[in-house]
């Protein structure tokens, strides 16, 4: 099973402002999903399970700003489901948003690379983080 990122901060604390929106449009380009689904698959990218609410706003408004569309899926077992899927202007999106984050990263590295000088951080933790 996938487990977050470790950490001793809350994700709020660690992630970027805004980071849920790229995180939903990268897993609804690697396929389309439900709610449930997407709040598992965002573990691993920092995120607890414990808002889901903050899930629907964001892809409500995914949805309206037409980066990502739904259909209800019809169910035999149980309640239909409304599954999501990213829009072309999505894709766009997306790329944008993995070049900003690379440019960030690497203004980090920088940063982090100078802070080094002065103090030994674990980055143990953080090669982990990315192969976790």
């Amino acid at each position: 099973m996938d487990q977050a990122i470790p950490t001793d901060l809350t994700p709020a604390q660690v992630l970027p402002k805004n980071f849920l929106r790229p995180c939903l449009l990268l897993l609804l380009r690697e396929h389309p999903a439900h709610g449930y689904d997407l709040l598992e698959r965002l573990r691993p990218l920092g995120f607890s399970r414990d808002d889901p609410g903050r899930l629907y706003r964001a892809l409500r408004t995914l949805e309206s700003d037409e980066l990502v569309r739904s259909v209800w899926e019809k169910s035999t077992t149980g309640p239909d489901r409304r599954m999501y899927e990213l829009t072309r202007t999505g894709m766009e999106e997306l790329h944008l948003a993995a070049k900003a984050l690379m440019a960030t990263d690497d203004v980090l590295g920088v940063f982090l690379s100078r802070y080094s000088e002065f103090v030994s951080l674990d980055r143990g933790k953080r090669a982990r983080s990315h192969t976790e």
